[in-house]
């Protein structure tokens, strides 16, 4: 096999993987290990993690703590939805096709577009697929990404590009990039890409950045990590966005250890037939009855690889279910409630924050999320607290080593943050900063 395909070695397939990221090796554990000896080695491993409902919890930074109904998670461990794979077989799956043609609808009303595909992996490789579909609807190649794009994102999406030989452009990290980023955009750019409430959490309206885009010819990407965000600020679509990439972890899917996720992906009508991933659609059967079937599933599961817009091979379905179960238990009024706890929550932190001396607010507008600078060491003021059972935020240079952030500390609060543990987190970093 390894002659076939021209590889001298075993260690020939691995030459990409970042020598850092190897294991030189085996691991720590033993070769043959029975059933019970297994459970207990793991669950002493788990119990080293402080679990984000156990302590007073301020981490975001893309992957939020909010109140999962137990409904949600009575409905998906049904069977008939927990067994169910890929619904090829429109005449078995009716059931399925309604509940992703249903989140389509939802998730076009959420991000103010006009149509919405049956979700990707998650909201990282969804921005990876809108840079590339931009380069098949603008046939040109280059991308340029906001300084406020999470770099997670940033790094799998110029994993996926690069193979294809789309050039990207990442600006410096900026608490607020708008103007910079309407500065980089030219006859050569097929898209732009900006987050919003971005990295630090500043939410931005990026209607001027639309209008340069669409004025040199290129698309706007707006990418959302925090979904119940866009039950209060304006949406993508309002701002003039081509594409939105989201990720959707914040509506009826838990943190879960940073995973499965799901991806939301929604784009205007001129571009459907470059969407990536599959659709949904509604039609009628043989009796003129209302039925559901796949269309427009441009993946290579589908057609013939050259003609794939997307290699994505899955569209994370029991999330997806999980995020439409909790869509319709909240309403419109009740996302909107569930927003606004969100930013009256944060506003509160912020505040109590902003008296400890040596702090400073850094995020001059934002949802529920904030970045402040500390004195000192962010990463090490969040192992102090984190010792003394407080999760006091993520930071930056956690995201981004190299970046000169060190003293960047990014504060998220929701719906379950207490008035208690607020003020548990203002007395400990002052306590801390002052030792």
């Amino acid at each position: 096999m390894l002659a076939a395909i021209g590889a001298k070695s075993i260690d020939d397939l691995f030459v990409d993987v970042p020598a850092a990221a190897r294991r030189e090796g085996f691991v720590d554990l033993p070769r043959v290990a029975g059933e019970l000896e297994v459970e207990r080695a793991l669950s002493a491993m788990a119990a080293r993690n402080t679990a984000a409902g156990s302590v007073p919890f301020f981490c975001g930074a893309g992957a939020y703590r909010h109140h999962v109904p137990a409904t949600v998670d009575h409905i998906i461990q049904r069977s008939e939805f927990l067994t169910s794979y890929t619904p090829y077989q429109p005449e078995i799956a009716q059931g399925t096709l309604q509940y992703l043609y249903e989140f389509q609808t939802q998730v076009a009303a959420l991000t103010g577009m006009e149509v919405a595909n049956a979700s990707l992996y998650d909201g990282s490789t969804a921005m990876a697929e809108g840079v590339l579909m931009a380069t098949r609807a603008t046939r040109r190649n280059k991308a340029v990404i906001s300084g406020g794009v999470h770099p997670h994102y940033v790094k799998a999406t110029e994993t996926v590009v690069h193979a294809v030989g789309v050039e990207t452009q990442v600006l410096a990290s900026a608490i607020d990039a708008e103007d910079a980023v309407i500065a980089q955009i030219g006859p050569d750019t097929a898209c732009v890409v900006v987050q919003t409430p971005n990295v630090f959490g500043t939410a931005t309206d990026v209607t001027r950045i639309a209008e340069a885009a669409h004025a040199a010819g290129a698309l706007l990407i707006v990418v959302v990590t925090e979904a119940v965000s866009m039950g209060l600020l304006k949406s993508p679509g309002e701002m003039g966005a081509d594409i939105v990439a989201a990720e959707g972890q914040s509506i009826g899917n838990a943190l879960n250890f940073g995973g499965p996720y799901v991806g939301l992906f929604a784009t205007r009508d001129k571009l459907i037939r470059q969407m990536p991933g599959r659709l949904t659609g509604e039609t009628v059967d043989a009796d003129g009855e209302r039925g559901f079937v796949l269309t427009l599933s441009t993946r290579e599961q589908h057609i013939r690889r050259d003609k794939a817009t997307s290699n994505i091979c899955t569209n994370s379905g029991l999330c997806t279910l999980a995020f439409s179960i909790h869509m319709s238990l909240l309403g419109e009024a009740g996302l909107k409630r569930l927003a606004l706890i969100n930013h009256e929550k944060a506003v509160a932190t912020r505040d109590a924050l902003a008296a400890i001396p040596g702090v400073e607010i850094l995020t001059p507008r934002f949802f529920n999320e904030f970045a402040v600078k500390l004195p000192t060491n962010a990463e090490a003021v969040v192992e102090t607290m984190a010792a003394h059972g407080l999760l006091a935020g993520v930071p930056y240079s956690r995201l981004n080593p190299g970046a000169g952030m060190d003293d960047v500390l990014l504060v998220a609060a929701t719906e379950t943050t207490l008035d208690a543990d607020i003020k548990i987190l203002a007395g400990a970093l002052g306590k801390t900063l002052s030792a």
